[in-house]
């Protein structure tokens, strides 16, 4: 500090002053406190010097301690002085584990969030408003066992009850990204530091004012400790972290095609689960799974990979190329950290030739995503669009369940449903798959719904069952349809009937059977329009829920609009609710049904072994003309049907053990039925061709 000495005076030394000599020691004292006041706000200026800061890029940038059960504690504080170049949508500074779990410390909604789970189904956050574009802001967070509290720049900002304890967890700690390539941070971190205890107020502003804590301190990274990919940890060189700071996403691609393998809800009985098996391309409620393109001469597809049996949901893209009868090795679009395939993928494509990717979650337990790819017809890197459209608790995104529908001219229209008081039923629309409407519900009775929709023409149309109170989800039942014209802003009946919406009876002008007077579960599975434009809808009835004989028979049934009723027909039988195929009604009249209906290895299980059915009498009676597989390893599940399906590329499904985890295949089958392939496993290049299996 500089040492400056002023000249003090009395009284009478003043009187004895002349008015301008006076005058010049007033002026000499003004300056010369001037002098000192500057000195003392450098000297505070150099006590909190603005940080360098680590840069993130907001899109492939983070950084990763992979071991993260250091940061596993009972109580904690988590700091940074954070620099944000713009924050339009969801960006971490520090997480461990998926959104909602654990921890994370982040921007959502214009607010700073420090979110704990505080018990092992529910979390808590504490907030404060985000921090001003490329103002570098101190941001911490404590959490004490009791208490969440939130400073901003060393001062208490508020304070949430969150009594509890954080769940135990081997989970990374991620830096500037919930995880790679999700809620990326877009601009700078410095002095990211983490304690064992929760800090007093009086830590908190000696921290602020670049003052070390260095009680219960576990790690601290600065700029100055990163050595290009190594951020060495201050504290404890085995918690450095591994920084990327890749200039452009690039999207990894795989070695070969495997599936997910996926259970739910376990039985006490020889069968093991209420429904399991290789679900990558599961469930009915998701659509499309295939695309095929005409200008290019490819179908393009998604589905539910994995690398290996029991491991991570991962967002898969590929096509198969009709002129050279190959694959690419297959695109990971995300790694959806969780192995439920009620995550899985759908896809879509614009009349620009762009693929469109929407990444499903299960309920509000973690986003959603959408993906677009940067080129047309080019799957090798694809762009996150941020919308706030469907923001549903702390994402940004969220839907369950999503069908995807493009209306030439028009743009997009999403069918999804939202858990809000059980499974409803909404509707949204973009020109351009960026700028979505709000979505407006057209449907809640009782516990909620399974859909299935498709388009014809200018016209949605959907069919669903709804979940009657008081016996819970796994009784479903009912037939019901409706239809829009105009992007779902109204609804009618199939016979044009204006709907007042939402229906919330369930004896309404849509219902098309009342099977719940037969006592009988309703189990969607697809659903396609005549030559005509006429609704067929395809789906499963039984007797109850569980696995096993006691429920059969399970038949597959038809409900066909005549222009006048509904025909419902029904005679094929299978031997489990989730048996799952697709209903095409071809040009000449045909009707087919692809589907695993045939008893598979896994008797009672999904799936089983896969059939082609057709029927000249519209779905009165059917005939199973081939058996496309036979004496397999595994179920066959989930066959689905690609829009505007080319006759060599015609059904896409997985394969997996009904009752206990296994490795996943996928496979796809002509319209004639002469050849099932199976895709490639394992690829030596970057292209191979499926093999024969049948």
């Amino acid at each position: 500090m500089i040492n400056v000495q002023a000249s003090i005076f009395t009284d009478s030394q003043f009187k004895s002053c002349t008015r301008d000599t006076a005058m010049k020691l007033v002026t000499r004292t003004v300056i010369l406190a001037l002098i000192l006041f500057s000195s003392l706000i450098c000297q505070l200026h150099a006590d909190t010097a603005a940080p360098k800061g680590v840069p993130f890029n907001g899109h492939s940038s983070y950084a990763v301690v992979e071991d993260g059960k250091a940061f596993d504690l009972d109580a904690f504080t988590l700091a940074a002085w954070v620099k944000n170049h713009h924050s339009d949508h969801s960006e971490v500074f520090l997480s461990r584990g998926e959104a909602g779990q654990l921890f994370t410390f982040y921007i959502y909604n214009g607010h700073v969030r420090m979110l704990v789970q505080n018990k092992s189904d529910s979390y808590l956050h504490a907030d404060a408003p985000q921090p001003k574009d490329d103002k570098w802001t101190h941001y911490a967070g404590t959490y004490d066992g009791r208490n969440i509290k939130l400073y901003v720049n060393g001062r208490l900002h508020s304070t949430v009850e969150a009594p509890g304890r954080m769940p135990k967890s081997d989970a990374p700690l991620y830096i500037g990204a919930q995880w790679p390539w999700i809620r990326t941070l877009s601009g700078r971190l410095d002095d990211v530091q983490v304690w064992s205890k929760a800090l007093s107020a009086e830590e908190i502003a000696q921290v602020t004012k670049r003052k070390p804590v260095t009680d219960a301190l576990v790690a601290r990274w600065t700029s100055d400790s990163l050595d290009k990919t190594k951020w060495a940890n201050t504290t404890s060189d085995k918690l450095a972290a591994v920084y990327h700071a890749n200039p452009k996403m690039t999207v990894p691609k795989v070695d070969g095609y495997r599936g997910i393998w996926y259970s739910n809800q376990p039985q006490d009985n020889e069968y093991v689960y209420k429904y399991s098996g290789g679900l990558g391309t599961y469930c009915a409620k998701h659509r499309p799974f295939a695309v095929y393109c005409k200008k290019v001469d490819k179908t393009f597809f998604c589905y539910g990979g994995s690398l290996g049996k029991n491991r991570s949901l991962l967002h898969m893209a590929s096509y198969f190329d009709h002129k050279t009868g190959m694959v690419p090795r297959p695109t990971v679009i995300v790694d959806k950290k969780t192995k439920d395939a009620h995550d899985n993928p759908v896809i879509s494509m614009d009349d620009t030739g762009h693929i469109w990717v929407f990444s499903s979650s299960h309920g509000t337990g973690r986003p959603s995503y959408i993906w677009v790819s940067k080129k047309p017809y080019d799957i090798s890197d694809f762009e996150q669009v941020h919308t706030k459209a469907f923001a549903l608790g702390s994402f940004e995104a969220n839907f369950s369940y999503p069908q995807i529908h493009y209306i030439p001219g028009q743009g997009f229209q999403l069918m999804l449903t939202i858990y809000h008081g059980g499974r409803t039923l909404y509707s949204s629309s973009s020109p351009d798959g960026r700028t979505w409407t709000k979505p407006k519900k057209f449907a809640q009775i009782e516990q909620g719904h399974y859909q299935v929709s498709e388009r014809c023409g200018r016209r949605i149309g959907t069919s669903f069952n709804f979940h009657p109170k008081p016996k819970g989800l796994n009784w479903r039942t009912n037939l019901y349809y409706m239809e829009t014209n105009d992007l779902g802003n109204t609804w009618t009946t199939v016979d044009g009937k204006r709907l007042d919406v939402p229906l919330t009876e369930p004896d309404n002008p849509a219902l098309v059977h009342d099977y719940r007077a037969e006592k009988k579960n309703v189990y969607m599975k697809d659903i396609t329009f005549d030559a005509e434009g006429n609704p067929v809808v395809l789906y499963i009835t039984s007797g109850g829920w569980e696995a096993g004989p006691k429920n059969d028979p399970r038949t597959w049934c038809t409900a066909r609009w005549t222009g006048k009723k509904w025909d419902i027909q029904g005679s094929i039988k299978s031997d489990n609710n989730y048996d799952m195929g697709s209903l095409y009604i071809e040009a000449d009249g045909t009707w087919r049904i692809i589907a695993p209906t045939q008893t598979g290895p896994q008797p009672y299980n999904p799936g089983g072994e896969v059939a082609m059915w057709t029927s000249n009498d519209q779905g009165v009676t059917w005939k199973m003309i081939k058996q496309l597989t036979a004496k397999s390893e595994f179920n066959h599940t989930y066959c689905r049907r690609p829009i505007n399906a080319h006759p060599d590329f015609y059904a896409l499904w997985a394969d997996g053990h009904g009752r206990q985890p296994s490795e996943s295949r996928l496979y796809f089958t002509n319209r004639a039925g002469d050849h099932v392939w199976k895709l490639p496993e394992k690829m030596e290049g970057q292209f191979s061709k499926p093999e024969i299996v049948k």
